[in-house]
């Protein structure tokens, strides 16, 4: 035995053991991409080295043998710098999305890739799963969402992008309609949570902790739980029954809820930092944004959520016969449709831009104006014009619009002299909402007016006081962002409450370029969409407009996703050490080597923009195997690994025993689920012992639910028994 010292602890190895097994055998992490015990040592990936005392250079551990006392460091300064500088050559040749675009642009991060393939596989129950993973009210936020998930779909580059949020409302209906899915809790910690508000931002909030184990409590000040997914959106967009049952679910993972109680009046935050080990504040903005136009204080001028609110509460504002609205985003159409079903006969919609730059949702905006509302675009209020204190018309100034603002969006200018006069019972200024100041006493406020918090942690000024949703920092925003920070936030309270640090860093991944995608060969497939009422009936009551879509219907809109995530994610060990360490590839980009190719096998898929030119399937396949169906082709920067004169695998002498995809470290090569789609699941591969022609094997299977996904032969007998995949497969489900 060999006694040497591995960061700084003393330790035995067997003499002619290389450092790397010396390190593993004491439970000692070393990075290694391209090193298995079924196959010679060949030191392609480099960040195995460590730094031993004496030597000048780095060693690389898989190959450096021990010897009698060594002193080795395997994290030093010098160590690290090697190591990135190795990943980030390695990640700026690696062409591949980790994760798909759909779910990076959705604020609270849900795996849309996951539940769509779920869906598309009729896994319904095990997609509702997987969204109440990120969101605890899916029925309501599929109905309300601007869904940004697909603003980042790349399906909109064949045609149009998946229809990701009504997906999610059909999964989130069926779920209501039967015993309702409840995640299982942890055991009851002890700590309270007190939460204060119960929209979208609280009640998710309040769900995730009482899942972590935590007694919560949600004060809310209106009559009824929901914030403004009750109280700010209509009816016909969100019935206030799939609301209702949405926080009863919640309700029963033990989360206590108090209505009618007002901060500052019935308690205070000091209060209940007195009865509770953690507060969170939550409580939105209700107060609407003025205009600052002359005439806002005339009598029928009103906030766009002050006028959905008394709607939705049953005390709906005299708007009269002729409604104009202000603005352009979704409360503006929520607005002007509220007005059509409350009678008005001209209903209009004045925006300082055009209808291209309008921030509300494509759909609501072509909605609306099959209800007969009447937009003003590129016109601007300059005055509320009114008569014995009541609004009788609005003075508009023509705009014209010039160079791009901060938004992005071409600014809208003044045309000199051009105004016009409409005449108005009503004006409903729908430009937005922020926090009721009052409500926040105690706590540090942005230059804005809004809550200040830590925008990672989402701590105040007051210790063991969170905030979260459109009461902080940048103000109002959608409920999904709410529902994200709520989220995140939870994780945030349980780590406080265990006394535990928050790990804030956000992990390196690899994004796909976009440039390099061709799409010419997907063949285009319209969007699915539900059905409507017609325009004619809807716009005369508030009945829900969607009537949301079928089975059959869900499961083909579904299947036109591209899966542009990886579903080697979970388990990708070049992703595993690359999000070790802070690492920048960029600084190395340049020309991309490799290009996409999808062979045609029954069993395995190649990918070779992922590959890393590790060399562990070539040489397990003529080591292991011997058959050589693979090898390097071409030198240097042009070096690929494929089959001989590029050959598709199907017709090489491969025997898809799989060993080269168990072995594989980045997702170039996986093995096709037994699937109609794939979908990014979280796979963990279990041994399992079959008889194959009278002789015990081995086999590798994953398994998702009741369904066996991908089975790889583990042993020589399994290898080498010629039995196709799927007699394999039979055999495993025996």
């Amino acid at each position: 035995m060999i006694n040497l010292t591995i960061n700084g602890k003393a330790l035995q190895a067997k003499e002619g053991s290389t450092i790397l097994q010396a390190a593993r055998e004491n439970n000692i992490y070393i990075p290694t991409l391209c090193y298995d015990e079924a196959v010679e040592v060949y030191g392609a990936c480099g960040l195995c080295v460590v730094e031993a005392e004496g030597i000048p250079k780095l060693l690389r551990s898989c190959s450096a043998k021990v010897s009698e006392g060594m002193v080795i460091n395997t994290e030093s300064e010098r160590v690290i710098q090697s190591r990135k500088i190795a990943l980030e050559l390695l990640m700026s040749a690696h062409d591949g999305d980790c994760i798909a675009p759909c779910q990076l642009n959705c604020p609270a991060r849900t795996d849309c890739q996951g539940y769509v393939g779920l869906i598309a596989n009729g896994k319904y129950d095990e997609a509702l799963k997987l969204i109440k993973n990120k969101i605890a009210l899916p029925a309501s936020i599929g109905r309300v969402c601007p869904h940004p998930c697909e603003k980042g779909c790349r399906r909109a580059n064949v045609e149009e992008p998946i229809n990701i949020a009504q997906l999610k409302a059909f999964a989130a209906d069926l779920d209501l309609k039967s015993d309702s899915y409840i995640p299982e809790k942890s055991a009851p910690t002890g700590k309270k949570v007190s939460i204060i508000g119960g929209g979208p931002a609280g009640l998710t909030a309040a769900f995730y902790l009482a899942i972590l184990g935590h007694e919560v409590i949600v004060y809310d000040m209106m009559e009824k739980m929901g914030g403004m997914l009750r109280y700010g959106i209509p009816q016909y967009r969100l019935p206030k029954e799939v609301l209702d049952k949405e926080i009863a679910i919640i309700e029963k993972t033990g989360v206590k809820m108090v209505n009618g109680k007002k901060l500052g009046v019935d308690f205070t935050i000091e209060s209940l930092r007195a009865e509770s080990d953690a507060v969170i504040v939550a409580i939105g903005a209700w107060q609407s944004s003025s205009m600052r136009t002359p005439g806002e204080e005339l009598e029928g001028v009103y906030g766009g959520i002050d006028f959905l609110r008394g709607v939705i509460q049953g005390k709906p504002a005299d708007i009269g016969e002729k409604v104009a609205i202000c603005g352009g985003g979704n409360t503006a159409m929520d607005a002007c449709r509220t007005a059509v079903r409350l009678g008005a006969k001209e209903v209009y919609v004045v925006y300082r831009r055009t209808r291209n730059e309008m921030p509300a949702d494509k759909l609501e905006i072509d909605e609306a104006e099959e209800e007969g509302v009447i937009y003003k675009f590129l016109t601007n209020p300059i005055s509320f014009n009114g008569e014995n204190g009541k609004v009788k018309s609005i003075t508009l100034q023509v705009m014209e619009l010039g160079e791009p603002d901060a938004s992005g969006r071409r600014r809208p200018v003044p045309v000199e002299g051009k105004t016009e006069e409409i005449a108005v019972d009503s004006v409903i200024m729908a430009i937005g909402q922020k926090l009721v100041a009052d409500d926040a006493k105690g706590l540090d406020l942005t230059d804005r007016g809004n809550i200040k918090a830590d925008e990672d942690t989402f701590e105040t000024n007051l210790e063991g006081v969170f905030a979260i949703g459109d009461a902080t920092n940048n103000g109002a925003s959608i409920a999904i962002e709410a529902i994200g920070e709520a989220d995140r936030c939870s994780k945030v309270v349980d780590a406080y409450l265990n006394g535990e640090s928050f790990e804030t860093r956000v992990p390196y991944i690899s994004k796909r370029d976009e440039d390099r995608i061709d799409y010419s060969a997907k063949e285009k497939q319209s969007r699915i969409t539900a059905k409507v009422l017609p325009a004619d009936i809807r716009n005369k009551n508030f009945d829900e407009v969607s009537l949301g879509l079928t089975e059959e219907e869900a499961k083909a809109e579904a299947s036109r996703c591209l899966e542009c995530g990886c579903r080697e994610y979970y388990k990708c060990k070049l992703l595993d050490v690359a999000q070790r360490y802070d690492i920048n590839p960029q600084r190395f980009k340049g020309e991309m080597p490799q290009k996409y190719t999808q062979d045609e096998n029954a069993f395995i898929e190649r990918n070779t923009a992922k590959c890393i030119l590790c060399g562990l399937c070539v040489r397990s396949c003529r080591e292991v195997m011997n058959l050589s169906s693979i090898g390097l082709l071409g030198r240097g920067f042009t070096s690929n690994i494929a089959p001989a004169f590029n050959l598709p695998l199907g017709e090489t002498n491969c025997t898809n025993c799989g060993l080269c995809v168990s072995l594989c470290p980045t997702g170039a090569l996986t093995e096709k689920a037994n699937l109609k789609k794939q979908v990014p699941l979280d796979e963990k591969y279990e041994e399992r012992k079959v008889e194959i022609n009278g002789k015990e094997a081995s086999v590798l299977v994953s398994t998702y639910g009741d369904d066996i996904l991908r089975v790889i032969p583990n042993d020589e007998v399994s290898r080498n028994s010629g039995l196709s995949r799927d007699e394999l497969f039979k055999l495993c489900l025996k």
